[in-house]
């Protein structure tokens, strides 16, 4: 089997300029490599034909930019015209879209391959990808283990090399979590950053479409392909400039702050070595580094899981079994329609989250619950703005452990919210943030690092991150085809 597609896109691109392959040798091996991993569950839906079709169009076609026939797996709460697009769910499994979500658009025009759309959890509720209707996906780094979630089919394919980029989206925490799980660089950009029409809506404060990919440089190009002002999203913001313009520009002098709750004793030890190993990095490159308080970060978990359920519950209202998707048969009446098709068509996780998102938001619990903590989100908000004040960038753990075995605490219904407890305060104050590999632990799964920034200073984090990248010069191939890379 071919190996193009270990190569990094600048070397890819060369071959592809000087004739000696052509995007459909790239298409063919990515779908050879998806076949013969197969048991890691990346993908739920495959076009292969599409595919094919498209780098065929793309043969005479002028090569303008570096992503130009570069296969890329998108995640399936995204949707895309003529591919099924289920968010992992009954309700949407057999949904065929009409219209391509404005991401997919922008893919398509810097002629990527779309290969496929990537396994979930359902409706992007958990963080493991064990909620998906169609089965749980696997770390490639260990095939007993969860790969993070609710990417964790964008996150493995990348990973395990079976494409070289994938989009995932990020509530609260769903790119940086399985790109910390699976050893990949994972961006969830500034809210607005990124249009999010259509994306399948979690909650619409939060959501946020981002690039996961082997690399600092390649997440960069891919978040120029895909950002930018949307008149489908008046929340969009217009961007002109180019995220590569920093790496690799000297970080001497930088100030760097810590919250003192990211180094708290509920991180995993092997995961603050590798962060304090960072921390003595950047000191010697004469980063100023100091730690800091941040008003209501500890109470993030709680306000996250009112404003999210709240605003899941109204999106999800939408999946009644009349207009589109799962419709429940032979139903007694439109009530029981209504009930059937939302009680047979949603998983556990999914129910469980509507019914108290439904509660909260009802009759005065609205004005007790989520009005209030939509204004204690502002106060964190703006603690986090003060702190940028003083600071370039925030850096923390990603995650508190490493990635754990599937089935573990699965039926927890809080343990969803703790495994993002890190990330969750990002989302919640609307900044941009990366989860970056920084080593591994005893047992050779992958940690990774969390650089948060000022909204709309993505280049500020690529260049932290491509420093720190380069200093470590981490080998992050999984080994793949045993059940432990031990």
């Amino acid at each position: 089997m071919s190996k193009y597609l270990d190569l990094s896109l600048i070397e890819i691109n060369e071959l592809l300029k000087s004739k000696k392959i052509t995007p459909t040798d790239l298409v063919l091996e990515c779908f050879e490599k998806i076949e013969k991993n197969k048991d890691l569950n990346c993908f739920i839906t495959l076009d292969k034909e599409g595919a094919l079709e498209k780098a065929k169009s793309l043969e005479d076609k002028e090569i303008k930019s570096l992503t130009y026939g570069i296969p890329i797996a998108i995640k399936d709460n995204i949707v895309t015209k003529n591919i099924k697009t289920t968010a992992a769910s009954k309700m949407l499994e057999n949904f065929i879209p009409i219209y391509d979500a404005d991401v997919v658009k922008k893919i398509n025009d810097a002629d990527m391959i779309i290969i496929g759309k990537t396994n979930m959890d359902e409706f992007a509720m958990g963080s493991s990808t064990q909620t998906s209707f169609f089965g749980n996906t696997k770390n490639p780094w260990n095939k007993s283990l969860v790969p993070g979630g609710s990417s964790g089919g964008s996150a493995a394919a990348v990973s395990a090399r079976l494409t070289p980029i994938a989009l995932g989206s990020d509530t609260g925490g769903s790119i940086r979590q399985p790109s910390s799980f699976c050893g990949i660089v994972g961006l969830k950009p500034t809210y607005g950053r990124v249009s999010r029409y259509g994306l399948i809506a979690f909650a619409s404060s939060l959501d946020q479409i981002g690039p996961m990919t082997r690399n600092v440089y390649e997440n960069a190009l891919v978040l120029n392909a895909i950002c930018g002002k949307s008149s489908n999203d008046l929340t969009s913001y217009e961007t002109n400039e180019d995220f590569t313009r920093l790496i690799g520009k000297d970080i001497e002098g930088m100030k760097i702050a810590i919250p003192k709750f990211y180094m708290s004793d509920a991180i995993d030890k092997e995961i603050k070595d590798k962060l304090n190993n960072i921390i003595d990095l950047l000191k010697s490159k004469n980063c100023t580094i100091d730690y800091v308080d941040i008003k209501y970060i500890d109470k993030a978990v709680p306000l996250y899981q009112i404003i999210a359920m709240g605003e899941a519950s109204s999106n999800l209202a939408r999946f009644d079994g009349i207009r589109y998707g799962y419709s429940y048969e032979n139903p007694k009446d439109i009530r029981d329609l209504y009930f059937k098709t939302r009680r047979f068509g949603f998983g556990n996780e999914v129910k469980r989250r509507i019914m108290i998102g439904s509660y909260l938001l009802s009759g005065k619990n609205a004005t007790t619950y989520y009005n209030k903590a939509m204004a204690i989100r502002d106060d964190m908000r703006n603690s986090f703005l003060k702190v940028y004040q003083d600071y370039d960038l925030i850096i923390g753990p990603t995650a508190t452990t490493k990635a754990y075995p599937l089935g573990q605490d699965l039926d927890d219904a809080v343990k969803a919210f703790m495994d993002d407890i890190l990330t969750i305060p990002v989302n919640m104050a609307g900044l941009p943030a990366m989860s970056l590999p920084i080593g591994f632990s005893t047992d050779h799964l992958p940690i990774g690092m969390q650089i948060i920034a000022a909204p709309f200073k993505e280049a500020k984090i690529y260049q932290l991150a491509s420093f720190i990248e380069k200093e470590l010069n981490l080998d992050l191939c999984p080994k793949l085809g045993g059940e432990s890379n031990e």
